[in-house]
């Protein structure tokens, strides 16, 4: 791993072309660079984390009327199981908190037990089970929910 210190900031149009690439990377159904873009013009908070000059991470919110939706988190793979991704929904939830969003909810797949730990560190406690949520594989969604 780089001794470079990790950076984390608002996300910017030109950073699309290297998240789509991590999406791809990390997601059976990614977005598109032209969804990212199309998120980007609407009331959202979207971050990127940096070593560097290079984008190794993002986590993206759409907000309305106090409340967040977190709809992407993800880590280059190889960057991955390194505390990165608790470090920037970190600051996610401190950048939410500045806006006064008072109560977040997000979907992850039951399998990913490390999401689900991590969200559960980070105060986010299960409030439903959505069937089939996911696809590639067909997966059922656990919904989590933070509450300030």
């Amino acid at each position: 791993m780089s001794e470079e210190r990790l950076h984390f900031r608002s996300m910017h149009e030109k950073d699309i072309f290297a998240v789509a690439a991590i999406e791809r990377a990390v997601f059976s159904r990614p977005w598109t660079e032209q969804a990212f873009k199309m998120a980007l013009q609407q009331d959202t908070l979207f971050v990127v984390a940096t070593r560097g000059d290079t984008i190794i991470g993002y986590c993206g919110m759409y907000c309305s009327y106090g409340e967040g939706e977190i709809t992407n988190v993800a880590i280059m793979p190889e960057e991955q199981r390194r505390g990165i991704g608790r470090k920037m929904m970190e600051y996610l939830l401190e950048q939410a908190q500045q806006r006064r969003i008072v109560k977040l909810i997000l979907e992850v797949r039951i399998s990913n037990v490390h999401a689900i730990g991590l969200y559960r560190d980070l105060g986010f406690h299960n409030c439903g089970i959505r069937r089939n949520f996911y696809e590639m594989p067909r997966e059922d969604g656990m919904v989590m929910v933070l509450e300030a």
